[in-house]
C-alpha cells in the first residue's frame, strides 16, 4: 500500500493543487459528507474542475484514497485528458484509461465545471476515524507523473463508543447462603412441649422440614447452621413469656435434632419474650378506634406488663380485638437454614445456572459466565442484569449491570445503575462513557480526567480519541 503525507484536515471546502510545467491548477472540493449508511459509507463532495486546464499530450487523475494508518481503500478516479494523451488511451488501452474500470472520464475541452462526487463503500471496521485523501496527479508521456499532491478533505467517525472496562469481582472464599422462614407453631396453654398433631402444627412444621431438605438435597450446599428464635404475645406476665419463649424455642430445636440427628451442623437458638414490633406492624394496618394513641403507647420506653395493661384498660374494645386477631400471630418462630454452595468454574455450568439458580452464584462467577459470551449481546446483558438482582446495592454488580446497559445502549438503565456504583476510578469512567452516548462531551472530559488520575488507564486512551473526533 502506498505510504502518504497528509496535508492538513479542511472540511468545508479544501483545495488539492498540483505544478505542471509551472503551471498551477487548482482542484477545490466543496460540501464534503461521510456518513455510514447500514453496511456501506457514502461519500458525497463537490469537485470543481473550471479551473483545470490540461495540456493536449497530458492527463489529470484525481483519485480519492479511504485511509487509515496502513489500511487503505481507492475509490473510483476522476480523470481529464488532453486531446491527443485521450486518443493514445483509446488506441492502445482498450478503453481502459489510466485507472481503469470504475473511472469517470472526460476530454478537457469537454468537461463540466464541477462534479458531483457520489460513491457507496462496503464498511468494514478499519474505516472508523479514516481520512478521506485527494490524490491529484499529472501524467505526462509514457505514465510519466509531472507532479502529484494528496489533500485530506474529511475525515469519517462512527458514533463514538468508548471502551468499557468491567471490574472482575473478587471471588468468595466460602459462598454463604440463606433461606429464611417463619413458623406459627401452637402449644397447649402455658406448655412448652410440642405435639405435631395439634392444630395446625402438621403444616407448620412440614414448612420448616421443607425448607431444610431443600438445601440437604441439593448435591451443591452443605448446611451449616440453622438459626431458631421464638416470640410470644403480651397477655402474659412478661417474666412468664420469657420462659415461655425460651421453652418453646428449645422445644422446637429437640424436635429439629430428632427428625435430622444433624452432626456437623450447629442449631442456635434466641428468643423475645414479646413481640411488641410485630404487634406495632398489625395496628399501623388496622383500622381500630383508637389506632393513633395505642401506637404512641406502643412506643413508649413504659414497663411491657405496665405498657400492655394501660391498653387493655384505655380502649377494652380495641384490646379484645388485638387479642383475637393480632396476638396469635405474635406467637411464632423465626427461623433461618445457613449453607455454603460449592464453588464452580465451568462457565458453561455456570450459564445455566443464571438461568436456574442464581442464588447459587458468586459476583465473580457471573463474570467468568459473561467472559465466554459476545459483549453486547442479549445473554451478556443478562447474565449483568441477574448479577445485580442478587447483589442489588454491591457497587462491582452496579458497575458492571451499567457497562452491559451502556453496550446495548440503554442510557437510563445506566444511569439508574451507576447511581449505585461506587466512586472508583472505573465507576467515574462508566460516568464519562454514559456523557459520551449522550453526546455531553463537554461533561465527560473532566470525569474522563478524574478517572485518569484514580488510575483508569483507559480514560487516557478514550481521552484523546474524544480530543480527536472533536476537535
Amino acid at each position: 500500500m502506498k505510504k502518504i503525507l497528509f496535508a492538513s484536515l479542511i472540511f468545508a471546502t479544501c483545495a488539492a493543487t498540483v505544478h505542471a510545467d509551472e503551471i498551477k491548477i487548482t482542484v477545490p472540493v466543496n460540501h464534503f459528507s461521510i456518513e455510514r449508511d447500514g453496511t456501506f459509507l457514502t461519500v458525497d463532495m463537490d469537485i470543481d474542475l473550471s479551473a483545470v486546464d490540461v495540456k493536449s499530450k497530458e492527463a489529470l487523475l484525481i483519485t480519492p484514497h479511504l485511509v487509515n494508518n496502513d489500511k487503505m481503500a481507492d475509490l473510483p478516479s476522476v480523470a481529464i485528458y488532453g486531446r491527443n494523451r485521450y486518443y493514445h488511451y483509446l488506441r492502445n488501452t482498450n478503453g481502459n484509461m489510466l485507472s481503469g474500470a470504475g473511472e469517470m472520464t472526460f476530454q478537457a475541452n469537454d468537461k463540466p465545471n464541477a462534479i458531483n462526487y457520489h460513491q457507496l463503500i462496503p464498511y468494514e471496521e478499519w474505516m472508523d476515524g479514516a481520512a478521506v485523501v485527494m490524490d491529484v496527479t499529472d501524467y505526462g508521456c509514457c505514465r510519466h507523473v509531472l507532479a502529484q499532491e494528496f489533500t485530506e478533505v474529511g475525515q469519517y467517525f462512527g458514533a463514538f463508543f468508548p471502551e468499557l472496562v468491567f471490574v472482575q469481582p473478587t471471588a468468595e472464599i466460602d459462598k454463604h447462603r440463606s433461606i429464611e422462614g417463619q413458623a406459627f407453631i401452637d402449644f397447649p396453654v402455658d406448655q412448652t412441649v410440642i405435639y405435631p398433631d395439634y392444630r395446625r402444627n402438621a403444616i407448620e412444621l412440614d414448612s420448616i422440614r421443607a425448607t431444610i431438605d431443600v438445601v440437604r438435597n441439593d448435591p451443591d450446599a452443605t448446611i451449616d447452621t440453622v438459626w431458631l428464635k421464638g416470640f410470644a404475645s403480651p397477655e402474659s406476665p412478661y417474666a412468664h413469656n420469657t420462659d415461655l419463649a425460651k421453652g418453646r424455642t428449645a422445644a422446637l430445636k429437640r424436635y429439629i435434632n430428632n427428625i435430622y440427628n444433624f452432626k456437623d451442623v450447629v442449631i442456635l437458638t434466641d428468643y423475645e419474650p414479646e413481640d411488641w414490633e410485630g404487634l406495632r406492624k398489625s395496628v399501623e394496618k388496622s383500622n381500630l378506634a383508637h389506632r393513633t394513641e395505642i401506637l404512641k403507647l406502643i412506643d413508649t420506653k413504659m414497663d411491657p406488663d405496665a405498657k400492655e395493661l394501660r391498653i387493655k384498660q384505655l380502649y377494652p374494645e380495641d384490646y379484645r380485638f388485638m387479642l383475637q386477631e393480632f396476638y396469635p400471630a405474635l406467637r411464632h418462630t423465626n427461623y433461618r437454614v445457613s449453607y455454603v454452595v460449592r464453588t464452580f468454574y465451568d462457565p458453561a455450568e455456570i450459564l445455566k445456572l443464571v438461568h436456574t439458580q442464581p442464588r447459587k452464584l458468586s459476583q465473580n462467577e457471573f463474570y467468568v459466565a459473561a467472559s465466554i459470551l459476545e459483549p453486547g449481546s442479549e445473554e451478556f446483558s443478562e447474565v449483568f442484569e441477574t448479577a445485580v438482582r442478587m447483589y442489588p446495592t454491591d457497587p462491582v454488580a452496579n458497575l458492571n449491570a451499567a457497562n452491559a446497559a451502556l453496550r446495548r445502549e440503554d442510557n437510563a438503565a445506566a444511569e439508574r445503575y451507576l447511581a449505585k456504583a461506587g466512586n472508583s476510578a472505573e465507576a467515574i469512567y462508566a460516568r464519562a462513557a454514559l456523557e459520551i452516548r449522550k453526546k455531553n462531551y463537554d461533561a465527560a472530559v473532566p470525569l474522563l480526567e478524574q478517572a485518569e488520575k484514580a488510575g483508569c488507564a483507559q480514560a487516557r486512551i478514550t481521552l484523546d480519541s474524544l480530543k480527536k473526533r472533536t476537535k
